[in-house]
């Protein structure tokens, strides 16, 4: 087992989202020194508090529903380690693993604040566990996203203290087993430092930030394969003029039009049918794209921005205030915020894939297509080319369209009414995954869609920045001729889209942008 590279040294409050994407692409983390004094504090309060006789929840009393069970010195750490096992209740597939490493690398800047109570050997523990790639193993289901990721969190803390099970070099292995390969020795909780761990929003948190950066990702895609339809359906670029634009202000859709208008600039199939085209308007899916476009980027990049905020949190309970040396109970861990966000992404999702899978459908109806022939085949009847790689896309739309409906309002009272409003932010992060993955499937079908359309155009040809795009596409994917076996077509452009691997022009950055990876 060797290390996994240089580490991100991080400063609790101020982490970027630039630092999270390198956690999911294998980075671990490590706290900044200068936290450690205010860590080391918080957990003398703490230790204080649980020698003391007045009850302090979580220290020395049960949890939840349990709290008024007073729990004496000698029992804590039983008492923290019942409080893991007993949690361990998740079900369902395996996170995967850069999701786990997100999650553990949260939870060290969550700790690392100075607020939670917990020695300095609990975040030494979850370092070296990401230095040494032990990567437990934390089954999907379980949390409603109310007091803390309850399920996710505690299967995390189990491999901590040599319970549970992890991954490590890919196979499944006990917690004390991946401790011990990794040279590391199951950690002893002290007072408080289960519930610490267990608390907060940290799985959700995970989930949703990889969510919002697909959804970034593909939201600047989905502008390139658009641009391809409006060639492939010989459109009108006049509605992307800035004038418009700047008329309504958003910054999303002034952006999604600058980068339409530089990705079709040049294009002699735009300026081909400026003589004797009929159509005054061209239909909503091409016409519209900077107003859709624009709204779902606007609405990703506000969610990114509440997740930053959520990231650098301290989301469990109780708090210790180290300037007063107080421990408050407060509800910070509820992950409403979480939930909102997860939603607002979902919704960004389904409309991009809702606006595409139309552009599909109009490049392939001939009605509507201006010319081109049915299904994009050059023989119809004989062959049906993308007649059903449109339908693929509408069932795709369909199934994104259903996970879209809001999870934060789905409230389920848990732990004998004690929790009585949840968030379901879990599941609100969790679905999108498969959403995304469902987008990129919808979008590589339009690519394919459009790239034919276009190539069917000759010998008019489109702009230099698409003409790079389709070559990048024609190296995985030779333009359709007579009907061949499609999966295998869909797959490769899917992957393209997913890999951010189309040649473009840089989206026009968007003010006040959280995103990292703008060109």
């Amino acid at each position: 087992m060797t290390e996994q590279g240089a580490a991100i040294v991080v400063k609790p409050g101020t982490v970027s989202l630039e630092d999270f994407v390198r956690v999911l692409e294998g980075a671990p983390v490590v706290l900044d020194p200068s936290f450690w004094p205010r860590v080391e504090a918080a957990a003398q309060i703490v230790a204080r508090a649980a020698q003391a006789d007045v009850p302090v929840y979580g220290i020395n009393t049960g949890f939840g529903k349990l709290a008024s069970k007073r729990i004496p010195p000698d029992q804590t750490a039983l008492l923290q380690r019942n409080l893991i096992v007993s949690h361990c209740c998740g079900v369902g597939p395996a996170t995967p693993e850069p999701i786990v490493r997100l999650m553990m690398a949260l939870k060290i800047v969550s700790l690392g604040r100075g607020a939670s109570g917990v020695r300095r050997a609990v975040i030494e523990q979850l370092q070296g566990m990401l230095a040494r790639g032990v990567y437990p193993l934390v089954p999907q289901q379980g949390s409603v996203g109310a007091s803390g990721d309850l399920a996710p969190l505690a299967h995390m803390t189990a491999v901590m203290i040599g319970e549970g099970q992890a991954i490590v070099d890919g196979k499944t292995v006990s917690g004390n087993e991946a401790l011990a390969a990794a040279g590391l020795a199951p950690l002893t909780l002290g007072p408080k430092e289960g519930l610490a761990l267990i608390n907060g929003t940290q799985f959700s948190t995970a989930y949703a930030i990889s969510g919002v950066l697909r959804a970034f990702r593909l939201a600047r895609a989905a502008l390139v394969t658009g641009a391809l339809s409006v060639d492939a359906a010989m459109a009108s670029t006049a509605p992307f003029r800035p004038e418009i634009q700047a008329l309504r202000g958003h910054a999303g859709q002034i952006a999604a039009a600058a980068t339409l208008t530089a990705l079709l600039d040049g294009s002699d199939i735009r300026l081909s049918h400026l003589e004797g085209d009929e159509r005054v308007q061209d239909p909503y899916c091409l016409r519209c794209q900077p107003q859709v476009a624009g709204a779902a980027l606007d609405l990703i990049a506000q969610a990114a921005r509440t997740l930053i905020v959520e990231a650098n949190a301290v989301t469990d309970n109780p708090l210790v205030l180290v300037e007063t040396g107080e421990i408050v109970s407060g509800g910070n861990f509820h992950a409403e915020p979480v939930a909102f966000a997860a939603d607002a992404i979902a919704l960004a999702l389904s409309e991009i894939g809702a606006i595409s899978e139309r552009r599909i459908a109009t490049l392939v109806d001939p009605a509507l297509n201006f010319g081109l022939p049915p299904f994009l085949t050059p023989d119809p009847g004989l062959n049906s080319g993308f007649m059903i790689a449109e339908v693929t896309a509408a069932a795709l739309y369909a199934e994104n369209k259903q996970r879209a409906l809001a999870c934060s309002i789905d409230s389920t009272p848990t732990s004998a009414n004690q929790e009585d409003h949840v968030s379901m932010a879990a599941h609100a992060a969790r679905r999108l995954s498969d959403m995304a993955d469902n987008l990129a499937a919808i979008l590589g079908i339009e690519l394919l869609v459009a790239a034919q359309g276009i190539t069917l155009r000759a010998p008019h040809a489109t702009s230099a920045p698409l003409v790079a795009v389709i070559a990048a596409l024609r190296e995985q994917v030779p333009a359709l001729g007579a009907d061949r076996y499609m999966a295998g077509d869909l797959a490769k452009a899917a992957a393209l889209i997913e890999a951010d691997a189309l040649p473009t022009v840089a989206l026009t950055k968007l003010s006040t942008d959280p995103f990292p990876r703008f060109d």
